[in-house]
């Protein structure tokens, strides 16, 4: 049997389309939601929801012990009440196609797998969603590679929290959610935690199988990447100026081509130069992004966004970078200092 786990907090938009879409899958067992201190609708709508849905049971969380991200205390109170061999935790604003779960369960064992996430498919529609999203993923995809990932031979370990089906024996082995307690990453803290101690992963994005709306508004957008970003993009300054000159080669060649027009004396004959230069790095960098969506299956029209989402990205991962190393990740109604993360 599979459990089901979905910590919840302030999420009376979606939670009743992610518990429908787990209960609907004949391998789960049990879905326990673990209402975290919510101030909207949530528990109303867990109410009438437990009311018909046998599999459900709902819930609470008291006060976040210290040293405790919320999501992961919620998450840890659902795994030790869950009585399934297998442990599926997922977000609240995921959607679950029938056979996802039976698919899981099958990549598990073709693969050799203790843990199999998958990456969900996005929902994008805002302006600021269609920019932002895919060129993030683009990113992470070039960061994280699957076939490295899955290699128990590469160091490589990445998951993705929406959907992480975990075998509990090996769940509970690397000390459950409790290890990585104070981890805004939790799930590619909990997959490198697996991997490291020599368990198998499969992480993959399937398509038809799982699929998300991140985020409502641009302000959650906005807390929810500068949350995540500089720590997945490796967390120290190194990595973070290689990824700067790897995604943003228009800004860097715009900066460098100011450079050398003022260097040389601003004359109107290096002018068209500039332009020319200016122009030809754009269109590559249009060509380059518009690879990676095809590679990574996006609409190709999302390309119209590439100067918006660059800009956007660059902006989110200084943000990041500062909120993660001096500042504090505000989440949920939640503040976590640097210092304390």
């Amino acid at each position: 049997m599979v459990s089901a786990i979905i910590p919840a907090r302030n999420e009376e938009a979606s939670i009743a389309r992610v518990v429908e879409s787990v209960a609907a899958q004949p391998e789960v067992g049990e879905v326990i939601v673990v209402n975290d201190q919510s101030t909207d609708r949530t528990a109303e709508v867990l109410q009438d929801l437990a009311a018909r849905m046998p599999k459900l049971r709902v819930l609470a969380t008291r006060n976040l012990p210290k040293g405790w991200v919320g999501k992961n205390y919620a998450a840890s109170i659902g795994a030790a009440a869950a009585t399934g061999d297998w442990l599926l935790f997922t977000d609240a604003d995921t959607y679950h196609s029938l056979g996802s779960t039976r698919r899981a369960l099958t990549d598990a064992v073709d693969h050799n797998a203790v843990l199999v996430s998958y990456s969900p498919e996005q929902e994008m529609d805002s302006f600021w969603e269609r920019a932002l999203i895919p060129f993030v993923y683009c990113r992470l995809a070039a960061r994280f590679s699957f076939t490295r990932v899955n290699d128990p031979n590469h160091p490589d370990a990445a998951a993705n929290g929406q959907f992480l089906l975990v075998l509990r024996d090996a769940y509970e082995s690397v000390g459950g959610h409790a290890s990585v307690s104070g981890e805004i990453l939790e799930d590619v803290a909990l997959a490198r935690r697996i991997k490291q101690s020599g368990f198998g992963l499969h992480f993959t994005a399937p398509i038809g199988i799982v699929r998300t709306r991140m985020y409502r508004s641009f302000g959650a957008m906005w807390q929810g990447w500068t949350k995540n970003l500089f720590p997945l993009m490796g967390g120290n300054l190194k990595s973070l100026s290689f990824e700067f000159a790897e995604a943003l080669p228009f800004m860097e060649m715009s900066v460098l081509s100011l450079a050398l027009l003022f260097l040389g004396g601003v004359r109107v004959s290096i002018w068209p130069a500039f332009l020319g230069l200016a122009f030809g790095v754009l269109c590559y960098g249009h060509i380059r992004y518009a690879a990676a969506l095809y590679r990574n299956l996006y609409p190709l029209s999302c390309v119209q966004y590439y100067v918006p989402a660059m800009c956007l990205y660059g902006a989110a991962l200084i943000a990041s970078w500062w909120k993660n190393s001096y500042g504090a990740v505000v989440w949920k109604g939640r503040t976590y200092p640097a210092k304390t993360l």
